[in-house]
C-alpha cells in the first residue's frame, strides 16, 4: 500500500464513486472516496494523498469553495475537478479557484486517466514511458499506435481501450461487467455482450483465431497472455 498513489475522491453519486473505485483499484492506485466535502480538510491532515478528484456539486457544499480553502490553507495536493456543468464561465471558476484540471460527466474513463497521469507527471509523482510492450505487440498510449510484429495494426478506440488494459494486466482475468465499464463507462446502459462482440474483433486484427492471446475464462470474462516469443 505504501508504494501506492494514493487518490482521494470526494463524489456523491454512489453509481460514479463506485465506477471510480473499482476502474482506479484495477489500475493499481489506493482510493479512499468521501461523499461530503466536509471531510476532505481533516483526512488531508491525517493522511497524504498525491491528488484530489473533487466533484463541483456535493450535498454540504461546492467543490469550487472547497478548492479555494485548500489553496489558501496552502495545501498545494493536484485536484481535477468533475462536474456535470460545461459551461465556459464554470470552468473558468473552477480554474480560477485553484483546480489543476476539469472533466465534465460523463467522462470516458481513458481520458479521465490520462489527466490523472499528466497531473501526476506534473507534479513528479511519476515517470512512465507512453509505450506498453507485451510479447510482440507495441501500444503508445500517446500517438495511440499500435505494433505487432513491427507491423502497425488499426484499432478502433474501444478495441484500443481494451488492448491496453489487457496489456498493462497480463493473466489477469476481467469480468464482463469490469471491461464493460471500463471502455463503456459508467452511463452505458447496454448489455455485457457487447464486450464479447469487441474481443472478438480485437481478436481477429491480433491474428488469434485460436484465442491464445486474448484467452475466454469460462464463468468469468476473458484474460490476455501475450507470446514468449515472436
Amino acid at each position: 500500500m505504501e508504494n501506492k498513489i494514493k487518490i482521494l475522491v470526494v463524489e456523491d453519486d454512489p453509481v460514479i464513486s463506485t465506477f471510480l473505485q473499482t476502474g482506479l483499484r484495477y489500475e493499481g492506485y489506493a482510493i479512499t472516496t468521501f461523499a461530503e466535502g466536509k471531510t476532505v480538510f481533516d483526512k488531508l491532515k491525517q493522511e497524504q494523498f498525491q491528488l484530489l478528484l473533487l466533484d463541483v456539486m456535493l450535498p454540504d457544499t461546492s467543490g469550487f469553495d472547497i478548492c479555494r480553502r485548500l489553496r489558501q490553507q496552502g495545501v498545494d495536493i493536484p485536484v481535477l475537478m468533475l462536474t456535470v456543468k460545461d459551461e465556459i464561465s464554470d470552468r473558468v471558476k473552477g480554474l480560477d479557484s485553484g483546480a489543476d484540471d476539469y472533466l465534465t460527466k460523463p467522462f470516458d474513463f481513458n481520458e479521465l486517466l490520462a489527466r490523472i497521469r499528466a497531473l501526476l507527471r506534473r507534479s513528479g509523482k511519476i515517470r512512465e514511458s507512453p509505450k506498453k510492450v507485451a510479447g510482440n505487440i507495441t501500444l503508445d498510449t500517446e500517438t495511440r499506435e499500435i505494433w505487432m510484429s513491427g507491423m502497425p495494426v488499426s484499432l478502433t478506440p474501444t478495441e484500443f481501450s481494451l488492448l491496453e488494459l489487457f496489456m498493462q494486466y497480463p493473466h489477469r482475468a476481467f469480468t464482463r461487467e469490469i471491461l464493460l465499464n471500463r471502455v463503456m463507462g459508467y452511463d452505458y446502459d447496454g448489455g455485457t455482450n457487447i464486450i464479447d462482440v469487441h474481443v472478438n474483433h480485437l481478436r481477429k486484427k491480433l491474428s488469434d483465431s485460436e484465442a491464445q492471446l486474448i484467452r475466454t475464462i469460462y464463468g468469468v470474462g476473458y484474460a490476455f497472455y501475450p507470446a514468449e516469443n515472436d
